[in-house]
């Protein structure tokens, strides 16, 4: 398989770093065309709008996600370590900036002004998380490997949630080890030995 990236490939990455960086509106096809050395009529030819263009690194961002979320199902069959894997993911992409911020977060708090098809997609992905989150929730409540303290949608979408505002407070306070500490609390909580 090789490694070099399309053109189309290339304009996502750029495009997805830029929204990390600062939102949908804190990009523009120009600031695209600089970072990967085309004109911006190139990027018009692969994504004819600005909306086309996130909503299809949406997609493929959510895409993704469900082909690791099902590796790592394959590979982590405890509960529990499963949801630290997950968050131990996030804080290496911090740790090392190579993912500081989850695109669809920044985008979920851009929604009211987002394109329909973008807000769309962005919803996807929350529901999609949501489910998987909840699907470990319930498997681990049923197992004895997670302590719950609330029906597993709700375990799940606070879990999601302190990744999410974990994720905001170490971009807040610069400070990436600040990611590790705030869901440190979450995941002994969930643990069966601290019911």
């Amino acid at each position: 398989m090789s490694n070099l990236l399309t053109t189309s490939d290339e304009i996502i990455a750029s495009a997805r770093t830029l929204i990390v960086g600062g939102g949908y509106n804190g990009f523009s096809y120009a600031d695209i065309a600089g970072v990967v050395g085309i004109r911006k009529a190139s990027i018009h030819h692969h994504f004819p709008s600005k909306a086309d263009l996130v909503r299809t690194l949406v997609k493929q961002y959510r895409e993704d996600a469900e082909v690791v979320a099902a590796g790592l199902e394959q590979s982590v069959r405890d509960p529990l370590e499963l949801l630290k894997t997950y968050a131990g993911h996030w804080a290496k992409c911090i740790e090392d900036a190579s993912r500081p911020f989850c695109v669809c977060a920044m985008l979920a708090s851009e929604l009211p002004a987002l394109p329909p098809e973008v807000a769309g997609e962005v919803k996807a992905f929350f529901r999609f998380l949501s489910t998987w989150l909840t699907s470990v929730m319930e498997r681990g409540s049923k197992e004895g490997a997670l302590s719950l303290s609330s029906e597993p949608r709700a375990e799940a979408e606070a879990f999601m949630a302190s990744v999410h505002g974990a994720m905001l407070s170490a971009r807040a306070y610069g400070t990436p080890e600040v990611f590790a500490s705030i869901l440190a609390p979450t995941l002994e909580r969930l643990s069966p030995s601290a019911a």
